[in-house]
C-alpha cells in the first residue's frame, strides 16, 4: 500500500533514494512531468490555453519549472512567476526559458501588476511556491503572490493545482494559511502527507493524486512507517477470487443480527451489503414484528425470527442466538437496534455468561482476578462485527472489549467512539488517526473509525486511511451498508483487517459513484450507495 508520512519522514526516504542512486535531478523531472500528464489529461487543446506557474526557490520551484517547461514545449503560453529574485534552479529556469516560458522576478514586477493582468487571462494556475516546505504563517511576497491569486481566481472556471501540495499547508498538522489557495487537484509526490488528511487542510488539497517518483519499492525506512493510503489495486488483489465451479457454501454464511420497529430499514442494508460483496448466504435475525417488512425487502435471505419487547429484540433471543452460531462464518451485531432495557439485556446476555468472575474473552483462556483458567461458557463466536447501537449496549458492560472474539472489527462514527472513550468529538476529530490508533492497541481489536477519510486501525499499530470524504455518505443507513460489506467479506474468510479495509474503500468508492450518478451530495441515499457497489467492486477488479 502506498504511505502516508511526515514531512521529517519524507526526507529521510527521499535522502534514502539518492544514496540508491536516485539523483534529486531525476525526482524533480518525474514529478515535473507527473504534473504535466495530469494537466494533459485535464484540458484539451494545451497550445491554445495560458498558464500561471508561481514558483519558489526550492524543490518545488524546481518542479514548477520541470511543468512550465513541458508545457512551453507544447506550445502553450506559459508565465513563471518567481518569489525570489535569485534562487537554486537556475539550471530548470533555463530549460524553460529555451522552451518558451517567461519568467518573471519580483524585480520585474515590483507592483505585481503584470501577474494580477496574467492571472486574469490564466486557463491553469500552477501553484509550485513552498510544497512540503511551507511554515505557517507564510511572511511576505508568497502571502502577497496567493492572497492576489485567490481574490482573482474566485468565481472563474481556472484550473488550479497544486505541486505536492498547497503553499500554505502545514503537511504534518493540516493546519492552514489565511492565505492559502484552495487546489482543484494536488499532485503529491512518493508518499501522501498526513497533514492533505486532516481538515482544515484537507478542504485545500481538492482531487489528491499519488505520483511515483522513482524511488525503488525496497526503500527500508518505507519499512517503520505504519500509517498507509488504501487504493483501489490493493483492495482488488485482497477481494475473494470467485471460481466456476464455487457454490453458496463456498462464500459463507453471514448472520446479521439487527432491526427494530423503528429502524427496520436498518436489517435490509446491513444484510443486503453483506450480499453485495459476494456472500453466499446472508441470514438475518431480526423482531418478530418487522419480519414481513424486512423479508419483503430482501427475499434473498434466511430469516430467524427473534422475541421482542414494544418492537425490539428482548433476551429471549439469546439461546436462539447461541443456537444459530453454530453454522454461521461472520456475525453482524447492532445496526438499528435502539438502546432500549430489552436489547441491552439481550447483548448482555451473549456476552455476560461466564465462570468465576471472569473478564475476557469468549470462547478463550483469560487472565482473571483468583482464577486463571477460567473461560466463558458461551459457544465461540465467529469473527465479529459490532456497530452503531451494539457498541453502546455492550460498552455498558465492565471491560467489555475483552468478552468480545479476537480481532473483533468495532466501526463506531465520532459520536460512538465519543461514547466508548470518554473523549469529546471535537478530540476525537482533531486528532483522528491517533485516538483510533491508542484505543485499537488499548483494546485488541480492529477499530473503524468512520467519517471523512475513514480510519482503520489495528491492534498491532497499523493504520489504513481511506482516500474518500464525501458528504453524500453523510445521511441514515450508509453505516449499515458498510457494516454489512464488511461481516459479508468476513464470512467469505477475509482476515479481519483486511476485510475491514476493503470493507470501508469499497463504501467510499460507492460513495462517489452514488454522487456521480445521483449528482447532488443532498441526494443521495443509502440504498443509492448499495446499489452501486458491484460497480465500485468492479471498478477494483479491473
Amino acid at each position: 500500500m502506498p504511505k502516508i508520512v511526515t514531512v521529517e519522514q519524507m526526507h529521510m526516504l527521499e535522502s534514502e533514494a539518492v544514496s540508491c542512486g536516485v539523483s534529486y535531478d531525476h525526482m524533480m523531472e518525474m514529478a515535473g512531468s507527473a504534473v504535466f500528464e495530469h494537466i494533459c489529461a485535464r484540458i484539451t487543446d494545451i497550445s491554445s490555453k495560458s498558464f500561471v506557474v508561481v514558483a519558489g526557490p526550492g524543490n518545488n520551484g524546481g518542479d514548477g519549472f520541470v511543468v512550465a517547461r513541458l508545457l512551453a514545449a507544447s506550445g502553450a503560453i506559459v508565465n513563471v512567476f518567481t518569489i525570489n529574485t535569485t534562487d537554486n534552479n537556475a539550471d530548470n529556469k533555463q530549460k524553460a526559458l529555451l522552451a518558451g516560458a517567461t519568467v518573471i522576478t519580483p524585480e520585474d514586477d515590483y507592483e505585481m501588476e503584470i501577474y494580477t493582468s496574467e492571472i486574469r487571462k490564466a486557463d491553469v494556475f500552477i501553484d509550485a511556491i513552498f510544497g512540503t516546505g511551507a511554515r505557517v504563517p507564510l511572511k511576505s511576497v508568497a502571502a502577497k503572490m496567493l492572497g492576489i491569486a485567490s481574490v482573482e481566481l474566485d468565481g472563474r472556471e481556472v484550473l488550479c493545482v497544486a505541486v505536492d501540495c498547497p503553499s500554505g499547508l502545514d503537511c504534518d498538522t493540516g493546519v492552514v494559511d489565511e492565505h492559502i489557495l484552495y487546489a482543484d487537484i494536488s499532485i503529491t509526490f512518493g508518499a501522501a502527507k498526513i497533514g492533505q488528511f486532516i481538515f482544515p487542510g484537507a478542504d485545500a488539497v481538492g482531487e489528491l493524486v499519488l505520483a511515483d517518483i522513482g524511488w525503488p519499492s525496497d526503500l527500508s525506512a518505507l519499512d517503520s512507517i505504519q500509517l498507509n493510503l488504501a487504493s483501489g489495486a490493493d483492495v482488488g488483489s485482497m477481494l475473494p477470487e470467485r471460481s466456476r465451479d464455487s457454490h453458496k457454501g463456498t462464500f459463507g454464511t453471514a448472520l446479521v443480527v439487527a432491526g427494530s420497529i423503528n429502524y427496520s430499514g436498518a436489517a435490509y442494508l446491513a444484510a443486503a451489503g453483506a450480499y453485495r460483496v459476494g456472500t453466499g448466504l446472508v441470514t438475518v435475525a431480526v423482531p418478530g414484528i418487522i419480519h414481513g417488512i424486512v423479508a419483503s425487502q430482501l427475499p434473498e435471505a434466511t430469516y430467524i425470527i427473534l422475541p421482542s419487547d414494544m418492537g425490539v429484540i428482548s433476551d429471549s433471543g439469546v439461546s436462539i442466538i447461541r443456537q444459530a452460531l453454530e453454522n454461521v462464518d461472520s456475525l453482524l451485531l447492532g445496526p438499528g437496534w435502539g438502546t432500549e432495557r430489552p436489547t441491552a439485556d439481550f447483548i448482555h446476555g451473549i456476552f455476560s455468561s461466564v465462570k468465576d468472575d471472569v473478564t475476557g474473552g469468549i470462547g478463550f483462556s483469560v487472565e482473571s482476578k483468583g482464577n486463571t483458567n477460567a473461560e466463558f461458557d458461551t459457544p465461540r463466536l465467529p469473527p465479529t462485527v459490532v456497530d452503531a447501537d451494539g457498541l453502546r449496549l455492550l460498552a455498558q458492560l465492565p471491560e467489555w472489549y475483552l468478552r468480545l472474539p479476537e480481532l473483533s472489527v468495532l466501526t463506531p462514527h465520532p459520536g460512538e467512539m465519543a461514547f466508548l472513550t470518554g473523549l469529546s468529538i471535537d478530540e476525537i476529530q482533531s486528532d483522528r488517526i491517533n485516538v483510533a490508533s491508542r484505543f485499537a492497541i488499548q483494546w485488541g481489536h480492529i477499530v473503524v473509525l468512520k467519517g471523512a477519510f475513514t480510519v482503520v486501525c489495528t491492534p498491532e499499530g497499523n493504520v489504513t486511511v481511506n482516500p474518500f470524504a464525501n458528504a453524500a455518505l453523510a445521511c441514515a443507513g450508509t453505516g449499515d451498508v458498510l457494516a454489512g460489506l464488511i461481516a459479508g467479506l468476513l464470512a467469505q474468510g477475509m482476515q479481519p483487517h483486511q476485510a475491514a479495509v476493503a470493507g470501508t474503500f469499497l463504501h467510499g468508492l460507492a460513495g462517489e459513484i452514488a454522487l456521480s450518478e445521483v449528482g447532488t451530495a443532498a441526494s443521495v441515499l443509502a440504498s443509492d450507495v448499495l446499489d452501486v457497489t458491484p460497480k465500485a467492486i468492479s471498478s477494483v477488479m479491473s
